[in-house]
């Protein structure tokens, strides 16, 4: 017998997937009262309808990289009254999901539940809220009578809130920072609920090799200041048109460039740089698993705030200059990164070249953004979330 922890995730980018994969590899070690616990990662929407997933997960994926402007005002306007916290349960989607869960919750009777995504926690907690209810005349809520739905944490993978993270139902929010404690105890939950244990990683992205040997693998010189730019596990971002302006300003230093799954992109900078007459060393990456490397070995980071990019480049104290990001939590990310002294942002005269060329010649700025990401990084936040996972279940034994 064991106990049995679900995560519930879901394929909208690489950071809610990898963030569970950080948690399980943590909760895997633990035991609660001499019994080992069993963890299991649920890709929540494809649990749903593969429709329904790849509506969402795709839909996310294409309206990131073609129309992130639509994406932004949808973000903002489901952070209005209009759409407030605690007011998804009544949403069809939300009902159907839960319907879904109810069955998954039948048959892995699961003794708790972590969330690193918003929408399986919102059709959890529907299902919450109606076994909890003392009035059951609703044949609906009648039908959830016999369910039992135990704790629930919710992990937020960004460094900012929304009210679709916002449910009353959740036992513990994890968050990235105590500024967004602070955003969260604004919106109403309580302190005690809220841990800023930070966002967590796999324990293997913290170990590296040198960056001689990274450097030189990939055909770059270890001694030169290195630039990566990239834009998320799929490419998004102004990569070709950051590139462009990179290789125009006029000082020595090298660039990675990385576009993740966008094989299209790689083909397109590949065949641009061929036909330039570029000065300085590029190298174009597709997808690799060896991020813990490379961001050990490069001196500034140019990418889209994403928080499980963030949170990688802030473990690895590598500066950042974001020209580009996703309106929404990237914004939000972005804000916090800025607020921190942790990353640089571009703007219409503070120009991508204007940054850089600051950063080049006069290094002490580095250290400077270096100083303050030290000050801000958390690591243990797995070992942290699966440490409170077993105080939980032991006050159940």
């Amino acid at each position: 017998m064991s106990k049995k922890v679900l995560i519930m995730s879901a394929s909208t980018g690489g950071g809610h997937n990898r963030a569970a994969r950080a948690i399980k590899e943590e909760l895997t070690k633990q035991s609660v009262g001499g019994i080992p616990v069993e963890c299991e990662i649920i890709d929540s929407l494809k649990l749903v309808n593969n429709t329904m997933d790849k509506i969402i997960s795709r839909g996310y994926e294409k309206s990131a990289i073609y129309t992130p402007k639509a994406y932004g005002s949808v973000y903002r306007l489901s952070e209005t009254t209009l759409i407030s916290k605690n007011e998804f349960k009544d949403n069809p989607v939300t009902s159907f999901m839960a319907k879904k869960f109810k069955k998954l919750l039948d048959d892995t009777k699961p003794d708790l539940i972590i969330g690193t995504h918003p929408f399986p926690m919102i059709a959890l907690s529907t299902l919450k809220k109606y076994t909890s209810v003392s009035s059951l005349s609703d044949t609906f809520h009648k039908h959830y009578y016999d369910l039992k739905v135990p704790p629930m944490i919710s992990v937020l993978t960004d460094y900012t809130t929304h009210s679709t993270w916002i449910q009353n139902e959740i036992d513990y929010y994890i968050v990235g920072h105590e500024y967004v404690k602070e955003l969260l105890i604004f919106e109403g939950v309580e302190s005690d609920k809220v841990k800023a244990f930070g966002i967590p990683v796999e324990k293997s992205f913290l170990s590296n090799r040198e960056r001689n040997v990274v450097l030189t693998e990939l055909g770059l010189s270890p001694d030169k200041l290195t630039v990566l730019l990239m834009g998320g596990s799929f490419g998004a971002g102004n990569i070709k048109e950051t590139l462009s302006e990179l290789i125009q300003i006029d000082r020595d230093f090298q660039v990675l460039v990385i576009t993740g799954r966008n094989e299209n992109l790689k083909e397109k900078l590949e065949k641009k740089l061929d036909l330039s007459s570029c000065n300085k060393t590029v190298r174009v990456l597709g997808f690799t698993d060896k991020m813990n490397d490379i961001l050990a070995s490069i001196d500034v980071l140019i990418t889209k705030p994403g928080g499980l990019t963030t949170t990688e480049a802030l473990l690895k104290d590598v500066p950042m200059i974001v020209p580009y990001y996703i309106p929404g939590q990237e914004e939000e990310n972005l804000d916090f990164l800025s607020n921190c002294g942790a990353a640089l942002r571009t703007t219409k005269k503070y120009t991508l070249s204007v940054l850089l060329k600051v950063l080049i010649d006069d290094t002490s700025r580095l250290d400077i953004l270096r100083k303050n990401i030290k000050s801000i990084r958390k690591f243990d936040s797995a070992q942290n979330i699966s440490n409170l996972v077993v105080d939980i279940l032991n006050e159940t034994i």
